[in-house]
């Protein structure tokens, strides 16, 4: 059987690395790779992981690169503090591993949970990441927010998902829209034009529009109102701290 380390990068998760970290509890090597957390993240993981290591975060590909190449193992199991890895999941990671797959890595669909509610819709309906994967054929490509998997070898499924609880607080929630709207605004730097009220009115709406109503966001209730809403308050902030940057470059 092909072994198998977990990587979990981590900042102030002291409510969730506990739990994460028991669920990939099966793995071979458990690395917690922490941007100097003020909580006690550290303290809770140190004497459940095999290692905690530390680096500044400059953007989620950055952190999970320079993470990889230290896995111990060939094949990786990346879970982000506020996922988990059901029973089934497990079972099925380990089945996988037994048969020396031929693939670089596997897709696995996500379960969200936002405000203590399933979501069935509003655009996470699908959702999956590739987070089981061969340490030496893959790599994340270099974006600031949501960096995904990148690889020249085949890509497979997996039939069971993991967990995903990306809401705290309205407050926490708040403040990791406005971070990933500033790492967008860098991203979009090179591809955006100029600023114009087609980007500040138009596209928020749009993103609204389509969460709440194309991808059925109303089902969702309340909280697909909310997704909605913050999608399109995201993309709003998106171009304003872009307006921001260009102007303090050009001071």
């Amino acid at each position: 059987m092909e072994k198998l380390t977990a990587i979990i990068p981590t900042f102030n998760e002291e409510h969730n690395i506990v739990e994460a970290i028991k669920s990939v509890d099966f793995a071979d090597e458990i690395i917690v790779v922490d941007s100097f957390s003020t909580d006690k993240t550290v303290e809770l993981a140190t004497p459940l992981a095999t290692k905690v290591i530390k680096r500044e975060y400059i953007n989620s590909a950055s952190q999970k690169n320079w993470a990889i190449p230290q896995a111990q193992h060939s094949w990786i199991l990346l879970l982000d503090a506020d996922e988990r890895v059901t029973p089934e999941l497990k079972l099925e990671v380990v089945d996988k591993l037994k048969e020396n797959p031929a693939e670089s890595g596997f897709w696995i669909y996500r379960i969200n949970h936002f405000m203590g509610k399933r979501i069935n819709f509003s655009g996470w309906r699908g959702d999956k990441v590739i987070r089981l994967f061969k340490r030496d054929e893959c790599k994340y490509e270099a974006l600031h927010v949501h960096a995904e998997i990148i690889s020249d070898g085949k890509i497979g499924f997996l039939n069971h998902k993991l967990h995903h609880n990306t809401y705290v607080s309205t407050e926490v929630f708040e403040k990791k829209m406005v971070r990933y709207a500033k790492w967008q605004a860098k991203d979009y730097d090179g591809k955006t034009g100029v600023i114009t009220p087609y980007h500040t009115l138009i596209k928020p709406l749009a993103r609204f529009f389509k969460h709440f109503v194309i991808q059925f966001g109303f089902l969702d209730g309340y909280v697909g109102f909310i997704i909605a809403h913050s999608q399109a308050c995201a993309v709003s902030k998106r171009y304003k701290f872009l307006r921001e940057l260009r102007a303090n470059r050009e001071n």
